[in-house]
């Protein structure tokens, strides 16, 4: 039941009456009927707080084609998204300086609080209330790299068709490399530091928000082999290694080329010819389309 424009209440079985802060309309009341409804709803505990999460039923059109341009997508840790078209799609650091700051000295002082318990020992408050601080601040950095995946998903998805992505398998991409003790990994902190990156990037859940977006809004994400996409000239197709000069600059080695531009847009102009050739999967430039098409009816949480 909706109190007014900001409030809502719900009957929680053993619990009673809920207040929650209403953030999206819900089809309730008058807008309620068989096809608009609501079907569900679950309370979830995070580091932030409680939220609360409604199951909708709706109906839903289907979406007539897009007839908007074509583009593909670089995925990095420098630039975490370079388009085809030369722009890029670019964020800050997720906490502020303070913030990090902040999260630091707590880091520094769970791990004191830490070595000073006895083996078997239950958590002190202390050290209970130092990891309920770093989990809040944690939460914080990932709403809001959620918030702007959602918001450059969306513009990336109204405005362009076919949308070609890297299919990476990022689980071995994000693997350690301290190796065994008979065979030693090596550069390891290093390798450690790349992992992170690549995690604070969520480029999975990237690839996951256009496909649905894209879908609903009639176009689609075509994935294409990652390999040569950063070497291959997208002027003349030479392919050799010697072509990526710097890590952000790409020169052509091929003396009747000569073409330079940024490393990763010429890897998007690369991606979105891959994803426009119908070729099996096979090869250099094999193409997985996702489509992603939904029943009239879905649910989706509010």
């Amino acid at each position: 039941m909706r109190l007014n424009r900001r409030w809502g209440w719900m009957w929680v079985p053993k619990i009673g009456h809920v207040l929650f802060r209403w953030t999206r309309d819900l089809p309730v009341g008058k807008h309620a009927d068989k096809e608009n409804r609501v079907t569900g709803a679950r309370l979830v505990k995070e580091a932030a707080g409680w939220h609360v999460v409604f199951r909708v039923q709706s109906q839903a059109p289907e979406p007539a084609p897009h007839t908007g341009p074509t583009v593909g997508i670089d995925r990095g840790v420098t630039r975490p998204l370079a388009l085809s078209d030369g722009t890029f799609r670019d964020h800050g650091p997720w906490l502020t300086h303070g913030e990090g700051e902040r999260l630091r000295r707590l880091e520094k002082t769970k791990e004191r609080r830490r070595r000073a318990r006895r083996p078997g020992e239950k958590n002190s408050r202390r050290l209970t209330r130092t990891y309920d601080q770093i989990a809040r601040l944690r939460a914080t950095a990932k709403r809001r790299a959620v918030d702007w995946q959602h918001k450059i998903t969306t513009e990336i998805a109204e405005t362009f068709s076919r949308i070609g992505m890297e299919d990476l398998a990022i689980t071995n991409m994000v693997r350690s490399a301290r190796g065994t003790r008979e065979t030693p990994g090596r550069n390891v902190r290093q390798k450690a530091g790349l992992n992170r990156a690549i995690a604070a990037e969520a480029w999975g859940r990237t690839v996951t928000m256009l496909e649905c977006k894209s879908a609903d809004r009639g176009g689609s994400v075509v994935k294409v082999p990652a390999p040569n996409t950063s070497r291959c000239c997208s002027a003349c197709g030479l392919t050799t290694p010697g072509n990526r000069e710097t890590q952000a600059r790409f020169v052509c080695k091929n003396p009747g080329c000569g073409f330079e531009g940024n490393a990763d847009t010429n890897a998007g102009r690369n991606i979105d010819r891959a994803a426009g050739q119908a070729v099996s999967g096979r090869g250099d430039f094999g193409v997985t389309r996702s489509t992603k098409r939904r029943p009239p009816t879905r649910p989706h949480a509010v």
